[in-house]
């Protein structure tokens, strides 16, 4: 009977959540780090941290099939500094993003969900 109660556990997997910054901590325009990995049911917080305002926009071409590009992207932008913008990931892939205003200046993202 002890063992029976032994065998009750907290789940083999708890999600987490991957922090990003939006913008080094010298104010350039990129997020740091430039390429994350999480698995199935992890989020990512991107944190508005320098050279706002900033936003996270998915390439509808480099996401996953069946995965809506409006639903994971922000519609508007994160103007002070610490606000965040958080996003929960349940489909494996490789998922392409970009900060709209600074996407000239090479501010780009890469996520990989596994």
């Amino acid at each position: 009977a002890g063992l029976a109660l032994a065998t009750v556990s907290a789940p083999a997997y708890a999600a987490q959540t991957v922090e990003v910054k939006m913008g080094s901590d010298s104010g350039g325009l990129q997020f740091v780090p430039a390429k994350s990995q999480i698995c199935k049911g992890d989020s990512v917080t991107w944190v508005n941290n320098k050279g706002g305002p900033h936003n996270v926009v998915f390439d509808e071409d480099a996401i996953p099939a069946g995965v809506s590009q409006e639903a994971i992207s922000m519609d508007s932008q994160l103007g002070e500094e610490g606000d965040t913008f958080s996003m929960k990931f349940d489909v494996a892939g490789n998922y392409a993003y970009y900060c709209e205003p600074h996407r000239g200046a090479g501010m780009n993202g890469a996520l990989v969900v596994a």
